[in-house]
């Protein structure tokens, strides 16, 4: 543990990394560009890409002896997590996603407020942007109400303890004795892993003063593929730790079935299969329609014509795939197939 009088401890940043050609060299030049004064290393756990990512980071570690590359023998977030950090050596441990970009400050900024407050973890705001009509669509659900619903590190709030932190900025000696993360999730291990901190007496931070810049998916199936798979995994946090979810992460999949049952009673009313007065079920549907309808005209002026069309579909894809991933994944149907629904 970093010395009180110690006001630049070494960070070890630890990135997990797959398939990220498009996004890996800016996340890690991210990194050595940094303001911080102290000493660092960046460790990257490499799973078995196949699309041109672990040349890249040859380059990047044949120009900066600062940079380590180590295998991530089970090629999952939490496995290449954890590796990164039993080859870590610096007391504070920096979490960066390879579709992440540090502004300069933040690791000066994190670790000033990992030292202030005596925290395990800090964390602040991911900060989702987009370049094309489609990406700028995805941001907007990011950091809106509407879309994953307003929590602190999508949409900001007030400095102080949390529930939970984007990335994290952790005193490794309490990584190191709460077990790391959970290799048996998946997704939300960052979640669960905060949750095993704040059980045994520490304090998970957020601080508004830490953004971080996200890349979000850059097409429709790559959208639905994660968030099919992070609703499964909340769905199965849920069930393993029913007293620890907050009811937010409830209503997505209420609405899911709600919306679902709603259209396939009115559609049978209308048919005949069922009385007419059934029709009326139809009014649950309409109203989630109007609903979008609405989120949807703030993004249309200030974002343009293109990016609304897209957020008209990428906003009911978002909250149906993710409510629908829950269901699965609280009812323990899909726990074989989710190394399928992508990492």
């Amino acid at each position: 543990m970093p010395s009180e009088h110690d006001t630049h401890p070494g960070v070890s940043y630890i990135m997990p990394v797959l398939n990220e050609v498009e996004h890996i060299e800016a996340a890690v030049l991210s990194l050595t560009a940094q303001d911080y004064p102290g000493p660092f290393e960046v460790v990257l756990a490499l799973g078995p890409s196949v699309d041109g990512t672990n040349d890249v980071i040859d380059e990047l570690v044949a120009q900066d002896p600062r940079i380590r590359r180590i295998p991530n023998e089970l090629g999952s977030t939490p496995g290449g997590l954890n590796a990164a950090i039993r080859a870590s050596t610096h007391p504070i441990v920096v979490r960066v996603d390879a579709h992440s970009v540090l502004p300069p400050n933040y690791t000066s900024v994190a670790v000033e407020t990992l030292l202030r407050t005596g925290a395990d973890n800090v964390g602040g705001i991911m900060l989702a942007v987009g370049t094309t009509p489609f990406e700028k669509a995805v941001a907007r659900a990011y950091g809106a109400r509407a879309g994953l619903g307003g929590t602190p590190h999508h949409v900001g709030g007030t400095e102080g303890p949390s529930e939970t932190a984007y990335l994290g900025v952790f005193q490794r000696h309490r990584l190191v004795e709460v077990g790391l993360f959970d290799e048996t999730i998946k997704r939300g291990q960052d979640w669960e892993l905060n949750r095993r901190l704040r059980a045994t007496g520490g304090l998970v931070w957020f601080t508004p003063r830490l953004t971080v810049t996200y890349r979000p998916r850059s097409s429709l199936r790559a959208l639905i593929r994660q968030f099919v798979a992070t609703g499964i995994w909340r769905g199965e946090l849920a069930r393993r730790f029913p007293t620890s979810n907050s009811v937010r992460y409830f209503v997505p999949p209420a609405m899911v079935v709600g919306v679902t049952a709603s259209a396939i009673v009115g559609a049978a009313a209308s048919t005949g299969l069922l009385p007419k007065w059934a029709r009326a079920a139809l009014a649950i549907p309409a109203v989630y329609a109007l609903f979008v309808g609405g989120a949807t005209v703030p993004v249309a002026r200030s974002d343009g014509f293109r990016t609304a069309l897209r957020y008209l579909v990428v906003l009911p894809c978002i909250h149906f795939a993710w409510g629908s991933g829950f269901v699965l994944g609280f009812l323990t149907l899909t726990r074989n197939i989710t190394a399928h629904t992508g990492r």
